[in-house]
C-alpha cells in the first residue's frame, strides 16, 4: 500500500513528536521562522489573487484554493508550525514526550512563526507589493485586517477551533502518504476547507493583521481605505492581539487538542482493557 493506516500514522507521530521536542532551540527558531514565512506567503498570494473579485463566494473559493498549498510546503520542508504542533499532545499523553519540552517547543515555535509572518507583512505593506489595482490590494488588506480586529472573542475561539481541527487533520492525511504528491494532496483539502469557510488561523493572521496595520502607515493607502469606508480606527496592534490573536490561538490549541485526543484514544490508548491497534 502507498499509504500508512491511521494507527500507523498515530504511532509514527509519537516518534516524530518526541524528535520535535528534542530539537535544539536554534532549530526550533529557524524552522519556525521558515514556517511563518511560508504561511505568510500563502496569505499574501491568496489576497493578491482574490482582492479584485466582487463575488464573496468566488473570492473565498479562490483564496482557499491558493492558500491551501502552504501546509503541504510546511510538511515537506519539515518546518515547525505552532498550530500543527498541537499534535504534540499525542506523545505527551503516551508519556513519551515530557511536558516541559512540549511547552518549550510551542513557545519558541510560536515566537518564530510570528517573526517570520510579520517580516513578510512588513515587506509587502511597506515596499509596494500592495500597489496592485491602483492600491486596491492595499485597501483589501486593510479591510481584511479591520474585520479580524473587530471579530467577537467567542467567534474567534470557535473559528480558531474548527480551523486547527482541520489543520491537524491535514497534517495526519499528509503523514499517511509515502511520496511528496500524496503529502501535498493530503494536506490540501482540509486547509482549503478552513480558508474557504473563513475560519481563523493564528499564524496566517500574523500576516493578515500586521499587513493591514503596516498598510495604514502608508498615507495614500490609509487615505484610500478611508474613502472606501473601511473602519481604519479598528486596525491597531491592541485590537489585533487582544481581539484576534489571543482568542484565535486559544481556539487553535483547543481544536488541535480535540483532534489529537481522538487519534490517541482510538489508535493508541488502551481503552477498557483492549489492546492498542
Amino acid at each position: 500500500m502507498n499509504l500508512f493506516t491511521m494507527p500507523e500514522v498515530t504511532a509514527n507521530y509519537v516518534k516524530a513528536g518526541v524528535n520535535k521536542t528534542k530539537l535544539p532551540i536554534y532549530k526550533m527558531l529557524l524552522l519556525g521562522l521558515l514556517s511563518g514565512i511560508i504561511i505568510a506567503m500563502s496569505s499574501t498570494v491568496s489576497s493578491t489573487a482574490a482582492h479584485s473579485i466582487a463575488s464573496v463566494g468566488v473570492a473565498r473559493l479562490v483564496t482557499g484554493m491558493v492558500f491551501a498549498f502552504g501546509l503541504g510546503m510546511v510538511v515537506c520542508t519539515s518546518a515547525e508550525l505552532f498550530t500543527g504542533n498541537s499534535l504534540l499532545l499525542i506523545p505527551a499523553l503516551e508519556k513519551e514526550a515530557k511536558w516541559p519540552e512540549v511547552f518549550k517547543n510551542w513557545i519558541f515555535v510560536y515566537i518564530a512563526n510570528f517573526a517570520g509572518a510579520v517580516a513578510v507583512a512588513a515587506g509587502c505593506a511597506l515596499f509596494g507589493q500592495l500597489n496592485y489595482s491602483n492600491d486596491g490590494l492595499a485597501v483589501y488588506t486593510i479591510r481584511l485586517a479591520a474585520g479580524k480586529c473587530s471579530i467577537s472573542f467567542w467567534s474567534a475561539i470557535v473559528f480558531g477551533f474548527w480551523c486547527n481541527f482541520l489543520v491537524c487533520l491535514g497534517v495526519f492525511l499528509a503523514s499517511s502518504a509515502h511520496d511528496i504528491p500524496g503529502r501535498v494532496i493530503g494536506a490540501y483539502m482540509p486547509v482549503a476547507y478552513f480558508v474557504t469557510n473563513g475560519f481563523e488561523h493564528s499564524i496566517a493572521n500574523m500576516y493578515y493583521g500586521p499587513a493591514g496595520i503596516f498598510a495604514t502607515y502608508v498615507p495614500r493607502y490609509l487615505e484610500k481605505a478611508v474613502e472606501a469606508g473601511v473602519n481604519t480606527s479598528a486596525v491597531t496592534w491592541g485590537n489585533f492581539i487582544g481581539k484576534n490573536l489571543v482568542p484565535v490561538t486559544i481556539g487553535n490549541v483547543l481544536g488541535g487538542f480535540c483532534f489529537s485526543f481522538i487519534m490517541w484514544a482510538c489508535f493508541l490508548h488502551v481503552f477498557k482493557g483492549k489492546q492498542k491497534s
